[in-house]
């Protein structure tokens, strides 16, 4: 680590659902030695809902505030507090999903993109959100990616990732119906995420990512007995991903290609659906992993749980994933940086 503070990345951290675990963690994270040597990180939201969350986490880390219109990067603190004093705890119920608690995270996360989209930042980072909480702030709210493109102005495929440790996972198909996603899945689609998740691990640091890809079927298909996919659509795309200079391997059977990766043979897991690698990540270690939105000009990184509403105000939240995404970030925009 660099000595020098102007040489560390600039994080932008968004806090999350205020009536979950998101402002003790915002507090957790901000007191830890290793982030602070790591990064400079820029907290944005409420300045009175991350001391709430600094008494329930037991912690006074020691933070400045900036204005909302600082630049971060003249700033060489290794953390500071940028309120848009935005929320009030009080009018807040603890563990109840809000229209309140969704604007909050939506605001403090459109900050945090702009500052990033505008130069200001070198990766962004947020604590969990509430999806009920951020439909009930903004109508048709679908997803991080979606609203993460809108802010940034990406008109490039962008994707979610989880990363464990050096374990990845992607997914050609991500939050729609089970019944919909054979339908999904194309060569196209299947080719456009082999070579998004090549891309991203290797800004990751990544010299060749081994990525296995999964099939979508039982025992991937059994030849054609349990389905066609994997011979007419998945097949295909690795064979062309290969001879792009992937190293991409499969179709293989779900159910044991993360025993293939966890073992060494592989860098990552293509899946075809959401809970066919979730599953698999979130047993192999809930409080470590980190989600990664890929394909944009910057890294995006949050921890992988969710709002945990019934532990919230206990103070017994781990810091684990939060840790993990924040330095992931900042390894990431270290390398884009290089």
């Amino acid at each position: 680590m660099n000595a020098d503070g102007s040489r560390r990345p600039v994080i932008a951290l968004a806090m999350g659902d205020p009536a979950g675990i998101s402002p003790e963690l915002t507090a957790k994270l901000t007191a830890l030695d290793e982030v602070r040597a790591s990064a400079r990180v820029i907290v944005i939201g409420d300045r009175r809902v991350f001391d709430e969350g600094a008494r329930v986490a037991g912690t006074k880390p020691d933070l400045g505030n900036a204005m909302p219109d600082a630049d971060p990067r003249s700033i060489n603190a290794s953390a500071v507090f940028m309120d848009l004093a935005n929320l009030d705890p009080a009018t807040v119920e603890r563990g109840v999903a809000c229209e309140a608690g969704g604007a909050f995270a939506l605001a403090n996360y459109r900050h945090a993109l702009t500052l990033a989209r505008d130069g200001h930042a070198d990766a962004v980072c947020f604590t969990a959100f509430n999806k009920k909480a951020m439909r009930l702030a903004r109508s048709g709210y679908d997803d991080e990616i979606a609203f993460s493109s809108e802010v940034v102005g990406l008109r490039t495929p962008a994707s979610e990732f989880n990363v464990l440790d050096k374990i990845w996972n992607a997914r050609v198909t991500s939050h729609i119906a089970l019944k919909d996603v054979s339908s999904q899945l194309s060569f196209e689609r299947i080719s456009r995420a082999l070579k998004l998740t090549d891309a991203c691990m290797r800004r990751a640091g990544f010299s060749k990512p081994r990525i296995a890809v999964a099939g979508l079927n039982p025992h991937a298909g059994d030849g054609g007995n349990f389905g066609r996919e994997e011979i007419d659509i998945i097949a295909p795309a690795v064979m062309a991903g290969r001879e792009e200079g992937i190293a991409a391997e499969g179709p293989f059977p779900a159910d044991t290609v993360f025993l293939r990766v966890k073992n060494g043979a592989f860098d990552a897991v293509l899946t075809m659906y959401h809970d066919q690698g979730q599953i698999a990540m979130k047993l192999m270690g809930f409080d470590r992993g980190v989600t990664l939105l890929g394909g944009f000009p910057f890294p995006i990184c949050t921890p992988a749980h969710g709002t945990a509403y019934d532990i919230a105000g206990q103070g017994s939240a781990s810091i684990g994933a939060t840790r993990a995404a924040v330095l992931l970030a900042a390894e990431m925009a270290n390398a884009r940086r290089a």
